[in-house]
């Protein structure tokens, strides 16, 4: 316990002065219309492993995000400062188990429950905020274990959507323990059944719904083809027309740090998604407009606040950027 009273310790000393940091890169000056041209990026903590997974949760008024290797969920609050939310987040076995055993994509799901997506536990879970208890969603297909959940989206009629990539698993793609030949894209419907609705991704990683929810989109974090895949959403919740929407293969080569990891979507459809070179801004045509340049591999980003807020987990980074659009449901 001293251990972990240090670190959060010297998390928080070290944000008591909120540094700025990073860049605008303007592809399109539609970019502006986004992210005001002397808008900065704040750094509101650090001192993390691997930070991912933030949410806002509006009743509190307070952020949430995952520190993966760490094994545990933070929580951000102005004023406040970083405290200890849960730990363990992703797995309650017996360590050693990988380099990322803990909880990664965290949302809050339509009963206003924390959902978490578990690396070692190789499960998806829901958490009444109040009142404690944790409630398994699902943690097999066919009988046979996932590999490694990696983050989820919900729908408004209850269905999520999740990523099965190898992250969590000790030795990854090649892990003796896996059971589950696919690194899946998985449906979970009302009622509780789970459907495989994507097999054919190399490294599926983030996950996200356009605001119609006629659209699912679906990061790869995969350096030989880094895309964000759209597929079509039909009124039985199962997916057909998958297509590449966007390619960032030209902005790896020339290594700009990530690769498509979190996505999220304003109130307008159009996508923020962490990809090379910090969060990027893409018009639901598939234009990229600029990015939002953190200079660190960046994980996942969060709408905070009112919805004009981006939040960004970016390596060992917490950070935020004021922008001139609302994130979808707010």
């Amino acid at each position: 316990m001293k251990k972990i009273a240090l670190l959060i310790m010297g998390i928080t000393l070290g944000c008591t002065a909120q540094e700025k940091t990073g860049k605008l890169v303007v592809e399109n000056e539609k970019f502006y219309e986004y992210v005001d041209k002397d808008a900065e990026i704040e750094v509101l903590a650090e001192g993390f492993t691997w930070s991912e997974g933030p949410v806002w949760v509006k009743e509190g008024g307070f952020l949430l995000f995952s520190d993966v290797p760490q094994n545990t969920i933070f929580k951000w609050k102005e004023g406040e400062g970083i405290t200890e939310f849960l730990k363990p987040s992703g797995y309650t076995g017996i360590l050693p188990y990988s380099g990322e055993p803990g909880s990664n994509g965290l949302i809050i799901n339509n009963e206003g429950e924390l959902v978490a997506c578990e690396h070692g536990d190789r499960r998806v879970t829901r958490m009444p905020l109040v009142g404690g208890g944790k409630f398994s969603l699902t943690d097999t297909w066919e009988g046979k274990r996932f590999n490694s959940p990696n983050d989820v989206v919900q729908a408004s009629n209850g269905t999520y959507y999740f990523t099965d990539p190898p992250y969590g698993l000790p030795g990854r793609e090649k892990s003796e323990i896996r059971e589950i030949d696919a690194f899946g894209v998985y449906k979970i419907d009302a009622g509780g059944k789970v459907e495989m609705v994507i097999d054919s991704l190399t490294f599926p990683n983030g996950v996200a719904l356009s605001p119609d929810e006629k659209t699912l989109y679906v990061t790869q974090s995969d350096p030989k083809a880094p895309y964000i895949l759209a597929y079509d959403v039909k009124s039985n919740g199962s997916l057909e027309n998958g297509r590449i929407f966007f390619d960032a293969s030209s902005m790896v080569k020339p290594g700009l740090p990530g690769m498509p990891d979190g996505v999220k979507v304003d109130q307008n459809g159009t996508i923020f998604s962490t990809g090379p070179g910090g969060v990027l801004i893409i018009t639901p045509k598939g234009e990229l407009l600029g990015r939002i340049d953190t200079g660190q591999p960046t994980a996942n980003c969060a709408w905070g606040d009112d919805g004009s807020v981006l939040y960004m987990t970016a390596n060992n980074f917490l950070m935020r950027i004021k922008t001139k659009t609302v994130g979808d449901g707010f």
